[in-house]
């Protein structure tokens, strides 16, 4: 990376850092993982996701679908926060 590269990363680490926009950004990068770990058949019963706190809510519309998420929880956590390269999600709860 050259050097001017890592003091553009550097500032805009900095601004987004100072500016709070740390949660936000996660919270995008959260619901873009959701589509691409889960697949447009879950996507296509995925109603609402945001982040409440450490808690992902996933409001579905299908009740059998919220049943059988809720067996794999553990994974799904794994899995997000795998791609995000943090710890950021601790529960999900499906709604």
């Amino acid at each position: 990376m050259s050097d001017d590269a890592k003091k553009i990363k550097s500032v805009l680490g900095e601004f987004i850092s100072k500016n709070a926009l740390t949660d936000g950004i996660d919270s995008a990068r959260i619901q873009e993982s959701w589509r691409e770990l889960l697949g447009e058949n879950i996507n296509a019963y995925t109603k609402n996701i945001s982040l409440q706190q450490d808690v992902l809510v996933v409001k579905l519309t299908s009740s059998v679908l919220r049943q059988e998420l809720s067996y794999g929880k553990d994974k799904i956590i794994e899995m997000i926060n795998a791609s995000l390269g943090k710890d950021k999600v601790r529960d999900i709860r499906f709604i």
